[in-house]
């Protein structure tokens, strides 16, 4: 069983995403388990600019004020959910669209960033609490396909955003996951980020530890969302680049971008 992270960035291109749903579907249906967890961040940010809300980023997250929220839940768990959920009933899977605190699957807590030492607040934005696997194993036990939002909520009803890096790694280290696959639009981890001549082909959790400290922006939560998942229980992660559909069917026979062991 794998967990698929599927970046916002691929998601805008539809030559990319059409290709990219194919063959997830493909996979899926010749037998392969699969769960889903989706970006959306191009698609949140171009919501905030029609109802022309401002954003910032700090540390590679989105400071979620109360009315930023409003949207990424609008638009995650809404738009960006649905079509691609359509897409994929459209291919012939029996697929089926929640959000991360949907069947008690990830409750979480406000979540503050450390950068130089000094906690960074950056709003509505979560952190896993804790993650129970039962509701996505019962329906991949069934045949379904999850896809997920990555919008979760904590234990007093207050919706949270959550990366949807963080929210694969949890995922995918409760499931105890074969694989999680970062579907993105780099080519893998670069050891002197973003120095694309530095491309890791295999790394060792223990060293990527090491180096994570060293990134920054979006490669800070999925190396972190890489930690979590493989010192959780899944076995091995994956970093492929989407914008080429060849390389996620590499990915699916157990070859290509970067790939970092337990």
């Amino acid at each position: 069983m794998i967990v698929i992270k599927y970046g916002g960035h691929v998601l805008e291109s539809s030559t990319s995403n059409d290709a990219i749903i194919s063959a997830i579907a493909e996979f899926h249906l010749a037998g392969g388990q699969v769960v889903l967890i989706h970006g959306g961040g191009p698609a949140v940010d171009a919501e905030l600019k029609i109802h022309q809300i401002p954003t910032t980023m700090a540390s590679g997250y989105r400071v979620t004020t109360p009315e930023v929220m409003e949207i990424v839940q609008s638009t995650l768990s809404g738009s960006v959910l649905r079509n691609l959920t359509n897409k994929f009933i459209g291919c012939g899977v029996n697929a089926v669209g929640i959000s991360t605190g949907d069947g008690n699957t990830l409750r979480a807590h406000k979540y503050s960033p450390v950068v130089d030492g000094v906690p960074v607040d950056v709003g509505l934005v979560g952190e896993a609490d804790r993650t129970d696997p039962t509701f996505l194993k019962l329906l991949l036990e069934n045949g379904y396909l999850p896809i997920i939002s990555p919008v979760s909520v904590r234990s007093d009803g207050q919706a949270l955003n959550i990366n949807g890096d963080i929210a694969a790694g949890s995922i995918a280290g409760a499931l105890m996951a074969s694989e999680v696959l970062f579907i993105t639009d780099v080519a893998g981890i670069y050891r002197n980020w973003p120095d694309k001549s530095t491309l890791i082909e295999e790394i060792s959790l223990a060293e990527l530890k090491e180096i994570a400290p060293m990134f920054e922006a979006g490669m800070a939560p999925k190396s972190r969302a890489v930690i979590t998942a493989l010192t959780s229980g899944a076995q091995q992660a994956r970093i492929i680049d989407g914008n080429f559909i060849d390389n996620l069917r590499s990915a699916f026979v157990g070859l290509g971008g970067t790939v970092v062991r337990a």
